[in-house]
């Protein structure tokens, strides 16, 4: 493949370069591919997304470096803190007062998430340092592949809440102790000023860049409408700017955008639909992200020794999460069923957890391939595996309402009863 494009780099030279054409021909393959699993095989778009990225990467596809870098790595932020921002203003911070057991939830699955992934890789030898990386990653749902698999099934209920706001709230911690751990992998000082420093300053950047953002935007809906083309070009150059300003100044530039969610949805309580505009725009970004990381997954060394490790991390992962959510169910306010349902939905990893292991690869030439060799198959393993069970789950749940398919067959669970 690598001779095919040499060929034609030398005789096609567009304004804009080759990787573009050759990034927007993969764009359009996977949207069709997108379509034509959801709409023959009731299979969400993310399984077409995941799978034209693979085997492009399976062929050798250059256009993705790693550790991403440069327009690469922006463009994967940009789409994650969409994504959260959009799912930070779905969630009202009063609602903990009222059920704080749900904040318990949250807790309880990250932390035995961590736990179990970092003994389990203990138990596989492998170093201290590579597997409490892997289980930081491993905290993190992914809110990307959730909100694509309730929009393709039109899904609305207990569950889908649920794993929606436990999926953000695992995010935020991720991203925090990610990106200071990131700049203490080669650090020795042990004493607890040196730990809680980055995480202040991680949080402290990312609260006040979205702070900032979320204030520039209420000011904006004063004399904007939220139907506006004009607001959510706002919108999505606003956020843009937040994600650079961010990764800048040393903060998170996902959590920014949650953060930035979270708040303005406090401060404009009235809902507002995001415009048309700004769905295509992002879902354009979204499927970028999964494209990007099905074609960097795809290129890493897989082995039969990675193997096992990948299976064993996700199945430490998945077990945590269910044990997580079920032990802190009670007075949570959604029933043992629903909460067994809405663990099984937190099994997705994708665009958030390649931006976790891209900082750590950046942040350690020696450690970095080591933690991306397993990581890597691992997301892509979960965002096509996690994409069909979090259908499933909403299906079982009865909380989809999406359309039987062309070929006249309804998928399992979608009639209601």
């Amino acid at each position: 493949m690598d001779e095919f494009m040499a060929i034609w780099g030398q005789w096609l030279k567009p304004s804009a370069g080759l990787p573009t054409v050759q990034w927007s021909l993969l764009l359009a393959l996977a949207a069709a591919a997108g379509h034509l699993v959801q709409r023959h095989m009731a299979l969400p778009k993310v399984v077409g997304y995941s799978a034209v990225g693979a085997i492009a990467g399976i062929l050798g596809f250059t256009g993705a470096a790693w550790p991403l870098q440069g327009i690469g790595l922006f463009l994967l932020e940009l789409g994650v803190s969409v994504v959260l921002f959009e799912t930070g203003g779905r969630i009202a911070l009063r609602w903990f007062r009222h059920n704080p057991m749900v904040l318990l939830q949250s807790v309880l699955e990250a932390a035995l998430t961590y736990v179990a992934v970092y003994f389990t890789l203990r138990w596989f030898d492998v170093r201290p340092s590579v597997a409490d990386a892997l289980a930081l990653v491993a905290m993190a749902s992914s809110p990307a592949v959730l909100s694509r698999v309730v929009t393709d099934v039109r899904a609305a209920g207990p569950v889908t809440e649920r794993a929606i706001v436990l999926s953000a709230l695992g995010a935020l911690y991720a991203l925090t102790l990610v990106a200071a751990r990131a700049g203490l992998m080669h650090r020795e000082e042990t004493d607890l000023f040196a730990l809680l420093y980055p995480v202040a300053v991680v949080l402290g950047v990312s609260v006040a860049v979205g702070a900032t953002l979320a204030l520039v935007l209420r000011f904006a809906l004063h004399f904007m409408s939220p139907n506006s083309e004009n607001t959510s070009i706002l919108l999505i150059a606003s956020i843009a700017a937040g994600t650079a300003v961010a990764s800048h100044l040393g903060g998170s530039a996902a959590l920014a955008g949650l953060l930035a969610g979270l708040v303005l949805k406090q401060i404009h309580p009235r809902p507002w639909a995001w415009p048309r505009q700004l769905g295509t725009a992002a879902s354009l970004l979204v499927m970028l992200s999964f494209v990007l990381v099905s074609v960097v997954a795809a290129q890493a060394d897989w082995n039969p020794g990675v193997a096992g490790l990948v299976l064993a991390l996700v199945g430490a992962r998945t077990l945590a999460k269910l044990a997580g959510v079920l032990l802190a169910n009670p007075g949570s306010g959604t029933s043992w069923r629903q909460a067994l349902m809405t663990g099984w939905a937190m099994s997705p990893m994708s665009s958030l957890a390649l931006l976790l292991v891209s900082q750590f690869a950046s942040a350690s030439f020696t450690l970095g391939p080591r933690i991306a060799s397993i990581a890597l198959p691992a997301i892509l393993l979960t965002e096509v595996l996690g994409a069909v069970i979090a259908t499933f789950v909403l299906h079982l749940a009865r909380e989809s309402s999406q359309p039987e398919p062309t070929n006249g067959t309804a998928p399992v669970g979608a009639q209601r009863a």
